[in-house]
């Protein structure tokens, strides 16, 4: 079948709101979709079925860096030049540059420097609980999906927890593209971000710490050919990435639990089945819509489509762990569903070197507030609540509860 032409409405409000529809019927018709976001001169490409998209990820033909294109592929997708000072990172790196950078962060997320941090994580998630249950509701995403993660990954890399409003502030800009061309909030936000770095990076080149910002310094001084601007970039896209995961995958399992008594009720009483539960929230309703972007360097076939050199590719990342063809009764949550391959970190080399570290931080905060808000639910009613409209992220505005 022809490829889905999808100019605007895979961005709609209506398809922001409830995207499984519009998934479903992509993926019968093809496995890839073309699309145009109102914020970019070029189309977006979308794999939306869970083969084509493991595939994808894995096929080197798709560059990640945005250097490789020509000027005129660069000025189609990239218009806020200032942006590339905080772009210079592992996620937009193809090897051998993005090996050697990812080298320079992966101690950090071990499976035992990760699980070293069990202490500290459940110490912040019980100090944000005895806060969370003076109250009688509250907005669960700002009282404890949003500040357990980015203390955990601002004490990781030495930011001082206290800006992490600025930090909040400064994502939410960075991931919602304008759609009516002012580019003027993207540009303010990524000189401001980049100045915070600069200043915060200098202070601990002057007193190093015991963090990873300064072992990543100490790298850089020591001959590794980390850059001041790659330093930047790498501290930047640890802080957007090392909470935002984090924050909707706990938002939005707990959006699916409330959805689905019947699921929550068995898991209460079913505790074993917390990990399992954590994957099918990350299966159901992810916390990343698509993939980062790939883009042709030439004339690639993919699937049976041409899609022209310099153009934009994403994964489809929600639609694919939807697909019946990998998971049965796809639309049903199934805390104890097996198996469950779920691509929702990705996969190949750009696979989330975070992954560890969030499905920690959501083990431990259902754990707790299962413990500890026994009847726990909506303060709203669920047709109310709103989805975030952004490119990349799958996660609520506010999520309401009382107990």
């Amino acid at each position: 079948m022809s490829t889905p032409d999808l100019p605007h409405e895979l961005w709609s409000p209506e398809v922001i709101e409830n995207p499984f529809p519009l998934y479903a019927r992509m993926r019968q018709a093809a496995p890839v979709a073309r699309s145009r976001h109102p914020s970019m001169e070029g189309p977006i490409w979308v794999v939306c079925r869970y083969h084509a998209a493991v595939e994808f990820l894995k096929d080197n033909r798709f560059a990640k860096s945005k250097q490789k294109l020509d000027r005129d592929s660069q000025r189609r997708y990239f218009r806020v030049s200032s942006l590339k000072h905080l772009d210079q990172h592992m996620l937009s790196a193809d090897p051998p540059m993005h090996t050697r950078l990812r080298s320079l962060v992966a101690q950090a997320f071990t499976s035992r420097r990760v699980e070293a941090l069990r202490p500290r994580i459940t110490a912040i998630a019980e100090q944000l609980l005895d806060t969370v249950q003076k109250q009688d509701s509250v907005d669960l995403l700002d009282a404890f999906a949003f500040p357990l993660p980015i203390t955990v990954i601002a004490e990781l890399l030495g930011v001082p927890v206290e800006d992490q409003d600025r930090f909040r502030a400064w994502t939410t800009t960075f991931l919602t593209p304008p759609k009516d061309g002012d580019l003027a909030p993207l540009r303010r936000m990524a000189q401001e971000f980049q100045d915070y770095l600069q200043e915060f990076l200098a202070r601990r080149r002057a007193e190093p710490r015991d963090d990873l910002a300064s072992a990543m310094i100490t790298a850089e001084e020591q001959g590794d050919r980390l850059t001041p601007v790659e330093l930047m970039s790498m501290v930047f896209l640890l802080l957007v990435a090392g909470h935002e995961t984090t924050v909707n995958l706990i938002g939005n399992g707990l959006w699916a639990l409330l959805k689905h008594p019947g699921q929550l009720e068995r898991l209460r009483a079913e505790p074993a089945l917390l990990d399992s539960a954590v994957e099918e929230m990350l299966r159901y309703c992810g916390p990343v819509k698509h993939s980062t972007s790939r883009f042709t360097l030439e004339d690639t076939e993919f699937h049976g489509e041409r899609i022209p050199a310099g153009e934009m590719v994403v994964a489809g990342l929600v639609s694919a762990n939807h697909d019946a063809e990998v998971f049965p009764e796809p639309e049903r949550f199934d805390i104890a569903r097996q198996p469950n391959r779920h691509i929702a970190f990705g996969s190949g080399i750009h696979f989330c070197l975070g992954a560890p570290l969030a499905l920690l931080e959501a083990k431990l905060s259902f754990r707790l507030l299962l413990e500890r808000l026994p009847r726990l639910r909506f303060a709203v009613e669920p047709s109310t609540l709103r989805w975030r409209d952004s490119l990349l992220i799958h996660g609520l505005e506010r999520l309401p509860v009382t107990f």
